[in-house]
């Protein structure tokens, strides 16, 4: 009997995540968690101790168990783990990256390892399953040698953001159109890419959304090129979903993004998105279909094809609907909570 039953139990999966306290793995975990129990089925969140996560978790209806997953010398955390799961008992567990990987034990459940990044495998030598949230994932890991059945693409849903508030950030013009760029202040984000190319789009606003080590040398870049004036970076965005519905058009100019989780964010905004043909953005975008791509590190071209959606709203107007109908058939909550319920009822022990 399969969990679709009516008259079937509720599918009982438990998901473990030791990821840091922010990251788009770790909150799409808090996300599935929680849509997974409100649609019905027994979930067990197992996290690494964060007080907000367990926060955010139980006020979405799900409560968590928190463990320390340390280092190497942590001894404790695999045995609580396995009481935690057999007092559970899941019929599936899902490892969420290397370090609940390393951690999850076997046991009288399928045990599934959920990569968002071309991991080292020998993390997941006793996971039944692989699931990966691209299609480029799913055929790395195949051809790395995991049988074709056990492979399985589930992708992401991101938050429906159609009838969010718009919120403009501080420091803007009024009623100035600006493009924003959100994410950890990383090279691998390519920041300084995006800011070389407003050097090529003069008289337009940029938001760079984050925080991280490379904020200094974004700052002095900026005032090289001379744009720092039209340059806002303040820090995290407390209510990102509400910058996107404000802002002209999305940018995502990463170096390296196996997913891309804000060109879906974009997509559900209904904003036109330009990204760098990264892993990620090239698997979600069609240029000049859906959204528009630019060769990575190329700032030139770049500031084209941003030039090109906030001179022509007409062409940006279509790129974004095209978008939208991409989230609501693929990237929505009730497709991936399908595709993810297809999945669990299919590798669930009896």
């Amino acid at each position: 009997m399969t969990a679709h039953s009516p008259t079937a139990a509720p599918l009982r999966v438990a998901h473990v995540m030791a990821g840091a306290p922010t990251g788009g793995a770790e909150l799409f975990f808090e996300r599935l968690c929680i849509a997974q129990a409100a649609s019905g089925l027994s979930v067990l969140p197992v996290i690494r101790r964060d007080a907000a996560r367990a926060a955010r978790l139980q006020a979405g209806g799900v409560k968590p168990c928190e463990l320390k997953f340390g280092g190497l010398t942590d001894w404790r955390t695999r045995p609580q783990l396995r009481t935690q799961l057999k007092q559970f008992a899941p019929r599936v567990t899902v490892a969420w990256m290397n370090r609940a990987a390393r951690f999850t034990p076997q046991g009288d459940w399928i045990l599934a390892g959920r990569l968002g990044g071309f991991y080292d495998l020998s993390y997941y030598r006793r996971c039944s399953h692989l699931i990966g949230n691209t299609h480029g994932l799913v055929r790395w890991m195949r051809e790395q040698g995991w049988p074709q059945d056990r492979v399985h693409y589930l992708p992401n849903f991101a938050t429906e953001l159609a009838n969010t508030a718009p919120v403009r950030p501080a420091g803007l013009p009024p009623g100035a159109p600006f493009l924003l760029s959100l994410g950890r202040l990383h090279t691998n984000k390519a920041f300084d890419v995006l800011i070389r190319a407003m050097a090529h789009l003069p008289g337009v606003w940029l938001v760079i959304a984050g925080e991280g080590p490379e904020r200094a040398a974004l700052e002095d870049l900026a005032r090289k090129e001379g744009v720092a004036g039209r340059v806002l970076m303040p820090g995290w965005a407390t209510h990102p979903g509400g910058l996107i519905r404000a802002c002209t058009a999305l940018v995502c100019p990463s170096r390296h993004e196996p997913l891309g989780n804000v060109v879906i964010e974009g997509f559900s905004a209904q904003k036109p998105v330009v990204a760098a043909a990264s892993q990620g953005p090239t698997e979600l975008i069609r240029s000049g279909e859906n959204g528009l791509l630019a060769p990575v590190e190329d700032d030139r071209t770049l500031a084209r094809r941003l030039a090109s959606v906030l001179e022509d709203p007409v062409r940006a107007s279509k790129l974004a609907a095209a978008g939208r109908a991409d989230y609501e058939q693929t990237f929505a909550t009730a497709p991936v909570l399908k595709a993810w319920s297809d999945f669990l009822s299919t590798v669930e022990k009896a």
